[in-house]
């Protein structure tokens, strides 16, 4: 319905007016996170720089606000009743009974008091405002522990801390285009069974809600007319902070929360205006057209960042782009001899784009397709992007056909292959699914200059002649057989690592030299992850750039990336023996600190690692509480 693009837009607002925000995803499933949640169920799994598994609607967070959350910020049921349990196991509850209410609902209210005074906008300051989102339906069985903690939450707070909106959809029926109230109505009315009154109604409807349906909605769900907002269907997403502003959203957030003296009138939303602007403009500009080769094309939202990576590739880059997607199994020989029809469908597609992006995916199923369009894209000179299995695929492809290695195969695929040129990574635990995959931020030192005879690499004019190393988020079990990397790369004019994590010998970056081919690159890490609205993802503006014919300007990421990499990732949580109790008692006895001068610089040496994440051979896991005081919410 749109929960996720609201509370970003209105965060979006806020942080115009010149607040700190930051923003809480709650999932009522009992999944620990979405790691391993299918992505035909529930979309792409986003990644956070503390390894955390997360909902698409955080990285929504993360573009919109440009801030970098922890796995903290998405709270589940799973999450909260490990901690329960746990804190039970342990004795912490002194021998009570257990129960829902009040050890789970307050559970969750000491999780979001903790989690939200973190800094997220790499300031070291404390935001003034936490955003949290509620998933789900209002009288669904599996939210309603939430529901009834965030009733009890606005006593806790304090009155004028804790302000509630409530998203709705107001359908259109029939051909006169009648706006029918009734749903909004009826949620309104559960919700204020439940004990929570919402201040503002949000209405999501194809068209701008009418004054006579804004009226009837004001006297049935008890709000003021100005509180009854309007969110209808725009030309691009950038619109709905621009409709809210109109409607005075802010102002109505200004004076319920009493941030008169800390909220300018007016966001200044310029930038913002002009961005939303741009991309209208785009629709009756030049195209570009990129295949996505995938393996989940039935979900579009299985690869929702690697979309929002292109188009703000697109938008810096003055194009319209249009995304072809191609199931990639429909390009094997299977297909073909199965269905000829949609196999040459898919190869037509395949041939009538610009460039190609291969992504990140697990499992047999579609690979050889994948490594068809990677041969493709390498003979025939297409600009081609390869992201984790992406890059894989470009390596088994380059192997087979190049160096003629018969049968060269993943290790995920084929384990008894006579070439493994991917193979399991050596820490990973095969048996356990959940959260054990190299997770997160981490270093990828860079290689600036290849063979005399092609000058500088392609990841050095991506990322900047002066970044020695960058950090960029991973999510793999299989890597790069390092013991074969001196065979792979023994053609001058063949396939190159150029980038490499810190110790050397684990493949980040490979790519073949520009004079060989315009633009062949692969990344082992996820650059869509880090990807925003006005400061494109590296690797995706340099695809978009020499398939829309301007390779002049595969480097025009790179200033803005360098700014952005210096932002420290979030402080992972991880409770201390006395579990998240005793971390908020510690918060509450820490001096509060409101000055960004006051707040000493993060021990490097001790950042801290989300559970379940795997840093690597030699790394050790550190456990690290929270502090701060309480922050002002919606």
């Amino acid at each position: 319905i749109g929960k996720g693009i609201t509370i970003s837009s209105i965060g979006r607002l806020l942080k115009a007016s010149g607040l700190r925000v930051t923003a809480i995803k709650v999932d009522p499933y009992l999944n620990t996170d979405a790691g391993t949640m299918s992505p035909f169920e529930h979309g792409e799994v986003f990644v956070l720089d503390d390894g955390g598994e997360a909902d698409l609607d955080l990285g929504n967070y993360e573009r919109f606000l440009d801030v970098q959350l922890s796995g903290d910020h998405n709270i589940t049921t799973g999450k909260v009743y490990k901690e329960v349990i746990s804190k039970e196991r342990r004795g912490d509850y002194l021998g009570k009974t257990v129960q829902i209410v009040p050890h789970v609902t307050d559970m969750i209210q000491t999780w979001i008091e903790e989690v939200a005074v973190r800094p997220v906008d790499g300031s070291n300051t404390r935001p003034d405002v936490c955003l949290i989102e509620l998933g789900g339906t209002v009288g669904d069985i599996e939210s309603m522990v939430f529901v009834e903690a965030m009733r009890q939450f606005q006593f806790r707070a304090g009155a004028g801390n804790v302000m509630f909106v409530h998203v709705s959809l107001v359908p259109v029926l029939g051909s006169v285009g009648e706006q029918k109230t009734k749903p909004t109505q009826h949620s309104v009315k559960e919700l204020r069974s439940l004990g929570i009154a919402p201040e503002l109604v949000v209405c999501r409807s194809s068209d701008m809600l009418s004054e006579e349906t804004r009226r009837k909605l004001s006297i049935f769900c008890h709000v003021a007319p100005e509180c009854v907002l309007s969110v209808h269907d725009v030309s691009n997403i950038y619109h709905v902070p621009l409709i809210l502003a109109e409607q005075g959203v802010h102002t109505t957030i200004r004076r319920c929360l009493g941030l008169e003296d800390r909220m300018a009138a007016e966001p200044a939303l310029e930038g913002w205006r002009s961005l939303a602007g741009t991309v209208d403009t785009l629709v009756d500009g030049e195209k570009v057209v990129i295949a996505l080769v995938g393996k989940y094309t039935g979900l579009q939202d299985s690869y929702l960042s690697i979309i929002k990576a292109l188009k703000h590739s697109a938008i810096a880059l003055g194009r319209d782009l249009e995304v072809s997607w191609v199931e990639a199994s429909d390009l094997d020989d299977n297909t073909r001899g199965e269905d000829p029809a949609r196999h040459e469908t898919a190869w037509a597609k395949l041939r009538a784009a610009h460039g190609m992006v291969v992504p990140g995916g697990f499992g047999s199923r579609g690979v050889e397709g994948m490594i068809a369009a990677a041969r493709y894209a390498r003979e025939q000179r297409v600009p081609y992007l390869g992201v984790c299995l992406g890059m894989q695929v470009m390596v088994l492809e380059y192997a087979r056909h190049c160096l003629g290695w018969q049968g060269a195969n993943s290790e995920e695929f084929d384990p008894e292959a006579q070439h493994k040129a991917v193979v399991f990574m050596p820490e990973i635990n095969p048996k356990q699914m959940g959260g054990t995959m190299r997770l997160g931020s981490r270093a990828t030192v860079l290689r600036h200059t290849l063979a005399a005879a092609h000058g500088r690499s392609m990841v050095s004019e991506l990322y900047g002649g002066d970044n020695d190393s960058i950090m960029e988020r991973h999510r793999h079990r299989y890597e790069v057989n390092p013991s074969l990397v001196p065979q792979l790369e023994e053609d001058a004019d063949g396939l190159c690592f150029t980038g490499r994590d810190e110790t050397g010998q684990r493949m980040e970056v490979c790519e073949l030299p520009r004079g060989v081919h315009p633009f062949f690159f692969g990344t082992q890490f996820h650059p869509e992850f880090k990807s925003r609205p006005r400061r494109p993802s590296p690797p995706f503006l340099g695809l978009v750039a020499v398939a829309s014919g301007q390779p002049q300007r595969v480097g025009d990421a790179a200033e803005a990336f360098r700014s952005s990499s210096s932002t420290p990732p979030p402080q992972a949580r991880m409770s201390t023996p006395g579990g998240v109790a005793a971390d908020i008692a510690a918060a509450a006895a820490a001096p509060a600190v409101d000055s960004p001068a006051e707040v000493a610089a993060p021990d490097e040496s001790l950042t801290p690692v989300r559970r379940g994440t795997v840093r690597g051979k030699d790394d050790v896991e550190e456990d690290s509480g929270g502090g701060g005081k309480r922050t002002r919410r919606v």
